[in-house]
């Protein structure tokens, strides 16, 4: 399973990358394979505020549609429209081609609350 050290992470298998006040925001290689095939990519929050926690898109797989929890409380900024056409880039290269949004943070002591790699791999062996 590939959990890049230098990203942070969710108990609900988001990945984040911070960059600053900005943070790109996809799913974990664990929750695409949990998920299966996935043929489309839902966000519907661009140029929203989303609270931390909150739902800011959907991902729908063969089989399942499971909702994307916003990891740090932030304006939406940017949505991967490569995944319109290519959402198995998700499958794909969840940590690279397959991001999904990016956000400006609103409050980065919010950081300290997200999971580190160590603790996210310790999370999915559950």
């Amino acid at each position: 399973m590939n959990i890049p050290a230098e990203l942070k992470y969710t108990k609900d298998h988001e990945w984040i990358k911070i960059e600053g006040d900005v943070a790109t925001i996809g799913i974990t290689d664990f929750a695409q394979s949990e998920l299966g095939d996935i043929v489309y990519v839902d966000v519907d929050t661009l140029d929203d505020t989303v609270a931390i926690e909150e739902v800011f898109g959907s991902v729908e797989a063969v089989k399942t549609v499971s909702d994307l929890f916003m990891p740090l409380t932030g304006e939406v900024t940017e949505f991967n429209e490569t995944l319109e056409d290519e959402p198995e880039l998700v499958n794909s290269d969840p940590y690279g081609a397959g991001w999904m949004i990016k956000i400006k943070i609103a409050d980065t002591s919010q950081i300290e609350g997200l999971l580190d790699a160590e603790a996210y791999q310790e999370l999915i062996k559950g």
